[in-house]
């Protein structure tokens, strides 16, 4: 296999970057990072470019029932057991200090747990990297067992009067299957098409639409053409 072929170095850095390569996938490429400064490349741009998506998200403060639940958990609701004798302690400053200070460092590691739960992603069965004819990558797709995933690069052009629209080219000539608008920044999940399963795909092509996409459900200005590898 090779992997430093443009379409493959940057389906693989997305995904190490991401998290979705695992297991000894993700050990081989660890090795290969050693080895090949274009993978290296290839992961740095994809983490600046992830890094700078997750700065865009705004921050959510957590519920007040979360805080409850917290303080319940870690016995600071203020009561004790009727069996509990309470005796009294003397303790220095300093240490008490020490104390409320990691009280609170537990509290907020309790409260991000409660918050945060991680979602796993679903694995790529499919995946293609669509380029311009200067071989930049522009959009990173992957074909999951339900979804489409798209990762738009900084390379894509960006226009506010059009969209990207992608599509599915079977091998039986059919005309040409919508999947869906392509981000020109950022990422975005779409629908997987129930035809997927049905056909042979010769490739995914992207075309130039006016806003909202194809007014006839055709490609109106087919811009770039891909073959999917399978994984």
């Amino acid at each position: 296999m090779n992997y430093l072929s443009q379409p493959r170095r940057d389906a693989l850095a997305a995904e190490y970057v991401l998290g979705t390569l695992r297991g000894a996938a993700r050990k081989r490429f660890t090795r290969l990072l050693m080895q090949f400064p274009a993978l290296r490349e290839s992961v740095a741009m994809w983490e600046q470019h992830i890094n700078a998506l997750g700065e865009q998200i705004q921050p959510v403060a957590p519920d007040p029932a979360v805080w409850e639940k917290v303080k319940q958990r870690l016995a600071f609701a203020g009561t004790s057991p009727s069996n509990v004798v309470s005796l009294p302690l003397k303790t220095n400053p300093w240490w008490k200090g020490m104390s409320l200070l990691a009280s609170a460092a537990a509290l907020i590691l309790a409260i991000l747990l409660v918050q945060l739960q991680p979602v796993a992603p679903l694995p790529a069965q499919q995946f293609t990297v669509m380029q311009n004819d200067s071989k930049q990558s522009l959009w990173l797709i992957e074909i999951t067992t339900q979804t489409i995933e798209t990762y738009a690069s900084k390379n894509v052009l960006q226009r506010q009067q059009n969209d990207y629209q992608l599509w599915m080219i079977a091998e039986d000539g059919r005309p040409p299957i919508s999947l869906g608008l392509l981000p020109q920044t950022g990422l975005s999940s779409l629908p997987k098409h129930p035809l997927f399963a049905q056909l042979d795909i010769a490739a995914l092509a992207v075309s130039l639409e006016p806003l909202g996409g194809s007014p006839n459900g055709a490609p109106t200005e087919v811009l770039y053409v891909a073959e999917l590898a399978v994984l």
